[in-house]
């Protein structure tokens, strides 16, 4: 009897070391948004760089840049429109800064082909370099 009294009283005093509040995991979750958004400039300024003999493609690259932010922006409206404070509940903003996070990583992913390249030889290639 002892002993399940100890294993309970210690399982209890870990799960409580480990808990966050919701303000925390909100904290967190904007603090990952933030660096996916931070690894997405660094991503954008070196494709720039990359590609920067290209001037037709980088002036649709910032066109098109600009307009996913809009299309972004507009993503998260539709998923969280405005409403009266409360209606989503605490949990709201990390679903928000979650969600925001995985539209960027997205981004991320698709302007890292530009980075990586094609091989030779690709027919549909477009704008995006050949591999070394």
């Amino acid at each position: 009897m002892k002993f399940f009294i100890s294993i309970t009283i210690f399982l209890m005093i870990a799960s409580f070391s480990f808990s966050q509040t919701q303000r925390e995991m909100n904290e967190d979750a904007k603090r990952s948004l933030e660096m996916k958004d931070k690894e997405l400039n660094e991503l954008y300024q070196e494709i720039l760089d990359k590609y920067k003999d290209d001037t037709v493609f980088i002036k649709n690259l910032r066109v098109a840049q600009k307009i996913w932010i809009q299309f972004r922006d507009a993503q998260m409206d539709m998923k969280y429109p405005e409403r009266e404070t409360g209606y989503y509940g605490s949990i709201q903003p990390l679903c928000w800064y979650s969600y925001k996070e995985n539209l960027t990583k997205n981004r991320i992913d698709f302007l890292n082909e530009w980075m990586k390249g094609v091989q030779e030889g690709d027919a549909c290639s477009g704008s995006m370099q050949i591999k070394n």
